[in-house]
């Protein structure tokens, strides 16, 4: 058998998984401890990213002719992929917060809903929120003047609905005046 017709197969394998992908990210994993890299290996399967180490030269071949051909610019050294097809933003999150405890683990480039970025560029990409905190942030700002509203109510009740809460404004008026009458 040729080696072409051996590589074929993994070429397939890189195109398919990186097919209807929200994001690839392409990172250098030269330095890792064997249980640093199994830690982050599990860290992206919870959170349903595809990890893997493939050669450069297959990923140049899988990458020709798609919107991951930018990338083929940072397929220098040792290169593995975190690839999602649900959350955008999930790879470049989890590699950058994992970063921060094993600092040889080095985010070299990625795509991002057909977008190409650098290093700094997925570092920025990586300080976005997840849908949910967003979502939650949403939810906490709509409910915010509701709930402010609901206390204000419970005051005003609590002190005699809102005819009570006009005579007590009305009476410091009054207390102001008399003196000055006298």
């Amino acid at each position: 058998m040729a080696k072409v017709e051996l590589k074929k197969p993994i070429i397939d394998e890189i195109a398919e998984t990186v097919k209807d992908a929200q994001s690839v990210v392409l990172v250098d994993y030269r330095g890792l401890t064997v249980a640093q890299d199994t830690d982050l290996r599990r860290q992206l399967r919870t959170a349903g990213i595809t990890y893997k180490v493939y050669k450069n030269t297959m990923m140049n071949f899988a990458f020709k002719g798609t919107e991951f051909e930018s990338l083929c610019d940072g397929l220098e050294g040792p290169s593995a992929i975190a690839v999602s097809k649900d959350d955008a933003t999930a790879p470049a999150r989890i590699i950058a917060k994992f970063a921060k405890t094993a600092p040889k683990l080095e985010i070299k480039a990625g795509v991002v809903e057909g977008i190409y970025y650098d290093a700094a560029g997925m570092d920025s990409i990586a300080k976005i929120p997840s849908r949910e905190e967003l979502l939650s942030k949403l939810l906490g700002s709509i409910q915010s003047p509701v709930t402010n509203f609901a206390r204000v109510m419970k005051q005003l009740a609590e002190k005699g609905g809102a005819a009570g809460a006009a005579a007590e404004a009305s009476e410091p008026a009054e207390a102001e005046q008399a003196p000055a009458a006298e």
